[in-house]
């Protein structure tokens, strides 16, 4: 029987472009897919199962019944709406991940991808070119746990030889998924408004500078590094693409559609934004393991403008 990759959380911005692929690359037939609630898009497609990824029981018998070696868990509570319910992403973000770790300890599984972000980092972090290892002091729920939650995979590696691996994502950008509660959501939401409305207001101030990535670049980082030799030591690693402020996105979507017009109305987001770096350094990332980017700005505005409409 072959080996089956599971996904936990498949139904999120980005465990559902992951998942389409996953199953291009390896097979229908190899890629289980679960979400907490049902998910038509992915149960036409493919194997899928409902399941908290919180019930250690029921993942345990998903992991038996499919025979699962590779686990990619997606399920967490993202940045904006973590800040609203600060024990309940915690408890999400940080015991689904024990669950995953200790079956991999535990032999049940052989290899594990956990995400991290760049809400691991502080606004006592260097803003420009951030590097891979650097001051660490976030001060939002989501970049408390996503920290603590590198720290434990790090644990597992070096203690228990657990196959764990990390990329830090920086905001998302993709037409075919609608963003989950995270601080870069503008940068999705300004292209449906601009499209169906012609004017957008977006909750940060126009200068705030952010680290993106659209979403093919961050799944071929994602399959590449699972790809790779195992590393020789745990490590969550910077991608990088491209990073823009509001003011700069606007203005290459107004070169496609002249009478777009943006406000701003900054809210709690703002604070989280700026305890964010403003561009990364992944230069660790592309020597360890080819890490490159595809996708720049104008890019991201001809696609995302070009499939929306």
């Amino acid at each position: 029987m072959t080996n089956t990759i599971l996904i936990l959380g498949a139904g999120g911005q980005i465990g559902t472009e992951l998942t389409q692929k996953l199953r291009a690359v390896y097979g229908v037939n190899n890629v289980v897919a679960t979400d907490i609630r049902p998910n038509e898009t992915l149960s036409s497609t493919g194997i899928f199962e409902i399941v908290d990824a919180m019930n250690r029981e029921a993942i345990v018998e998903i992991i038996k019944k499919h025979n699962v070696s590779e686990v990619y868990l997606m399920a967490a509570l993202l940045s904006a709406t973590a800040e609203k319910f600060p024990e309940k992403a915690w408890d999400l973000n940080m015991n689904s991940l024990f669950h995953i770790l200790n079956f991999a300890k535990e032999g049940l599984i052989k290899k594990v991808f956990w995400p991290s972000s760049i809400a691991v980092f502080g606004p006592t972090t260097p803003k420009e070119l951030t590097p891979q290892e650097t001051v660490m002091e976030p001060n939002t729920v989501y970049g408390i746990s996503k920290l603590a939650g590198e720290r434990w995979c790090d644990y597992y590696s070096q203690k228990f030889d657990v196959d764990v691996r990390t990329v830090r994502y920086p905001g998302l950008i993709s037409w075919k998924t609608l963003p989950g509660g995270g601080t870069t959501d503008y940068a999705v939401e300004i292209f449906h408004k601009a499209l169906n409305e012609g004017s957008y207001t977006c909750f940060l101030k126009k200068d705030t500078r952010l680290p993106m990535m659209f979403m093919d670049d961050a799944i071929t980082a994602t399959l590449r590094l699972m790809q790779a030799e195992k590393p020789k030591t745990y490590k969550a690693y910077n991608i990088g693409a491209v990073d823009f402020t509001p003011d700069e996105i606007s203005a290459v979507i107004q070169q496609h559609l002249p009478d777009f017009t943006i406000n701003y109305a900054p809210d709690f987001r703002q604070e989280i934004a700026d305890s964010w770096p403003a561009s990364i350094d992944d230069s660790i990332a592309q020597n360890e393991w080819g890490w490159s980017s595809e996708f720049d700005l104008e890019d991201i505005a001809n696609v995302m403008l070009k499939n929306l409409a």
